[in-house]
């Protein structure tokens, strides 16, 4: 399903919003067990031990009114132990109501029990002692005592329990404390790497598309027209990419039909032109009958135009056929070193008549290459021309062959101290009919067609050509060839 680029952010966003959402809950869902167990030691536990603890001091203000009661047989004092036993009861009862364990409750039963023992023997005394009053019997003060430490050590386990209680619960806030504090950091760092991920995930796939298509296009600017992007996009993006294809599809047909015009004018002009020139060159050598020396003057002019005219209308022709693919090559042994000897030899009296000095600088002995040798032929003419051409007065143009054996290859290099070229040309220099915002100075201006089709001659045979200048500085131009040996098979 291709979702647009709005949905995949309103999705991703709900996703991550419903991830930290349960992080949140897990973490309130915590925090109210925590909140349960301090109202449980504080509702129940707390109140239960000063209750117990009252009882204790019920307990024994009960004992001290019937100790001075005994002792002084005043009914005051037996009020008050009276008042002190219902008071013993009402908490007694009060802490039946609210227990909630069973051994608690089976304790307040004992208490309840011992106490109740207690008064019995109590009443007993004080009957008998109505009708004869003396002091209490030790026997009774042992059985008493007895119920009194029974009665007090029931009434502190109670209290001992309720406190082992609130250790417990203390222990057990502490655990579910930490192990939530755990447990929550993990879910935050999952969900914070959870919604990374998906994040990234979403925007790679609104990104990676968009990259794709930049690079398309960046192809297309090159003048790779033919080449069709088929990607899988958002809705928006696929649009996008329909209208950048069809724009390639259009550029293509007009490109093909630039260069079939092209291929066709040149074929259409260069048999006349052929005619001009060789009608010239008679005119030259008098074979209608003698010229006057400015009849021959102009006559050079019009050789050296049609010349001119001729080699573009060729070179075009070329890159129409390397275009269409059908440019035949005869890559065999090609001794190089005699091939840029002869492309020297084309244009060493132009170089005289400028006074540059060309300078080869080559192996002694012969340099073997696979290449078309009328080709790459066709590719130093041009360099020497263009280095040739912006090369001032005295200047050095300087031919480099460097063989490196190990890796097999040939770069030859062909530099010249003339103007350079601008950065911001730098990047087109190779592109057809572009000649950049540096011209030399009193030469014909070129065609912009030279560099074009070294590079496609140089790429054709599986090696590479680069330019490296620098303005004011000069220009060096190489190309590296794949090295072999004379008798080897193409």
């Amino acid at each position: 399903m291709h979702l647009s680029i709005f949905w995949r952010i309103v999705l991703t966003s709900f996703v991550i919003i419903v991830v930290m959402a349960g992080v949140n809950l897990y973490a309130l869902f915590q925090l109210r067990q925590l909140t349960a167990l301090s109202a449980n030691m504080a509702t129940h536990h707390y109140p239960a031990i000063e209750s117990a603890k009252r009882l204790l001091t019920v307990l024994y203000a009960q004992l001290n009114s019937e100790k001075k009661y005994l002792a002084l047989r005043d009914v005051t004092f037996l009020q008050h132990f009276d008042e002190e036993v219902e008071e013993f009861h009402r908490g007694l009862r009060s802490l039946e109501t609210q227990e909630l364990t069973p051994q608690g409750t089976q304790l307040l039963e004992d208490t309840k029990r011992l106490q109740q023992e207690r008064l019995t023997i109590f009443y007993t005394v004080l009957e008998n002692g109505v009708a004869s009053p003396a002091a209490p019997s030790a026997d009774y003060e042992g059985r008493r005592d007895a119920l009194m430490d029974r009665i007090s050590a029931t009434i502190q386990q109670f209290i001992d329990l309720h406190e082992t209680g609130i250790s417990v619960g203390v222990s057990r806030s502490r655990e579910s404390s930490a192990q939530a504090e755990a447990v929550t950091e993990q879910l935050v760092l999952l969900a914070l790497v959870f919604g990374i991920v998906l994040a990234g995930f979403a925007s790679y796939t609104v990104l990676r598309p968009l990259r794709q298509l930049q690079s398309h296009i960046k192809q297309i600017g090159q003048g790779n027209f033919r080449a069709s992007l088929n990607i899988r996009a958002p809705s928006e993006l696929r649009d996008l990419v329909d209208a950048v294809n069809w724009m390639g599809t259009k550029l293509q047909e007009l490109d093909d039909m630039k260069g079939e015009f092209l291929a066709h004018v040149s074929h259409e002009l260069r048999t006349p032109m052929a005619s001009i020139q060789e009608g010239t060159h008679l005119l030259l050598d008098e074979i209608p009958g003698p010229v006057t020396q400015e009849q021959r003057t102009t006559l050079r002019i019009m050789a050296d135009s049609s010349r001119r005219l001729i080699t573009l209308i060729s070179t075009i022709l070329d890159l129409s056929k390397m275009d269409a693919g059908m440019m035949e090559y005869r890559i065999v042994p090609t001794d190089l070193k005699r091939i840029t000897d002869m492309s020297v030899n084309k244009i060493r009296l132009l170089a005289d008549a400028k006074h540059v000095q060309l300078v080869v600088e080559a192996p002694a002995q012969r340099v073997w290459v696979k290449a078309d040798a009328l080709r790459i032929e066709q590719v130093l003419d041009n360099l020497f021309s263009n280095a040739l051409k912006f090369s001032s007065e005295g200047g050095i143009v300087k031919v480099l062959m460097k063989p490196d054996l190990k890796a097999g290859i040939l770069e030859v290099s062909v530099s010249d101290g003339g103007p350079g070229i601008q950065a911001e040309d730098l990047p087109y220099i190779f592109e057809r009919f572009y000649q950049g915002r540096t011209k030399a100075k009193h030469a014909t201006p070129g065609s912009g067609l030279g560099l074009a089709l070294a590079k496609k001659v140089v790429e054709a045979h599986g090696g590479r050509i680069w330019i490296e200048s620098e303005a004011k500085k000069g220009t060096t131009v190489r190309f590296i060839l794949r090295l072999t040996k004379p008798g080897e098979a193409a």
